[in-house]
């Protein structure tokens, strides 16, 4: 997928800091701009969170320039709908991108309903909580080249979608509840099938599919039989098997960071520091 506003934005002063896809091609960008006008129009639906100053950054509308923004504030800018800034300040963002396709994918996958169109409302710098919680745990983050952190983001982002369709589009619909687990077979397989993956970078995607769930019913049924997460149960089982290897083996400590599916040897004695509370060298 091609995303109009990748390339808009460079036509301006935009510098692009980072960008990463994570999973059905819906993909990250990290941005950075300074007293400039940027117009755009895409194809697509652009999800924009402020994560440093922006406060003097104006829209226009058909009542004058419009001025609200902030850090955690949030912009959502629906497919062909244009839109014109005026920032004079500075300001950093994260934009979430993806496609109509993917909102009636959620509608299919959480609602099991298939709209004639969902019709996302254009917002400007609003303040959501969740939204604001997804993006600072899951989205901003200095890491996003290190496939250890796609699953957690991709979870990010199938929430983020499935919250856009419930409170700012045009349908009203309630978020079913999902009250049961996996079954006992469907859990022991997708147990099975993540401990042989841990060195590919898995997303929710991949591993609802392994039990023909969506990614909404597999995620809440997951921590439902696990009382955990799915992403935070596969970091766990990963830093597990660190361990056990640091024990029991004799490779080194890349090559035990590398077949357990983490990007870099640091990153993963970051992680096992935090979740043993002292690093591998230690057991070296």
């Amino acid at each position: 997928m091609r995303y109009d506003i990748l390339e808009q934005l460079q036509r301006f002063k935009t510098q692009l800091v980072n960008s990463v896809e994570i999973g059905s091609g819906i993909q990250l960008a990290h941005w950075k701009n300074s007293h400039d006008c940027v117009k755009v129009c895409s194809n697509h639906h652009t999800l924009s969170l402020y994560v440093k100053d922006g406060y003097e950054t104006y829209q226009k509308t058909a009542h004058g320039w419009k001025n609200g923004g902030g850090p955690n504030k949030f912009c959502l800018m629906p497919q062909n709908s244009e839109s014109t800034w005026d920032i004079r300040g500075n300001l950093s963002f994260i934009h979430l991108y993806y496609t109509q396709q993917h909102l009636q994918h959620v509608a299919e996958q959480v609602w099991d309903k298939s709209p004639n169109a969902i019709e996302l409302n254009e917002s400007a710098f609003v303040l959501d909580e969740k939204v604001s919680f997804l993006y600072q745990n899951y989205l901003i983050q200095p890491t996003w080249a290190h496939q250890e952190n796609h699953l957690e983001m991709s979870m990010a982002a199938s929430l983020l979608l499935t919250h856009m369709v419930k409170n700012y589009s045009n349908v009203e619909w309630q978020t079913p509840q999902v009250k049961g687990g996996l079954s006992p077979y469907a859990l022991k397989y997708i147990l099975e099938w993540i401990d042989a993956h841990l060195d590919q970078p898995l997303t929710l995607s991949q591993l609802a599919q392994q039990v023909h769930l969506s990614e909404h019913h597999f995620a809440h049924m997951f921590r439902k039989s696990m009382q955990i997460p799915p992403h935070q149960y596969v970091m766990q089982r990963r830093l597990e098997k660190v361990h056990h290897a640091l024990n029991h083996t004799t490779q080194t400590i890349i090559e035990i960071a590398h077949l357990y599916g983490f990007s870099s040897a640091s990153h993963m004695s970051d992680r096992f520091n935090v979740y043993y509370g002292y690093r591998p060298s230690k057991l070296r």
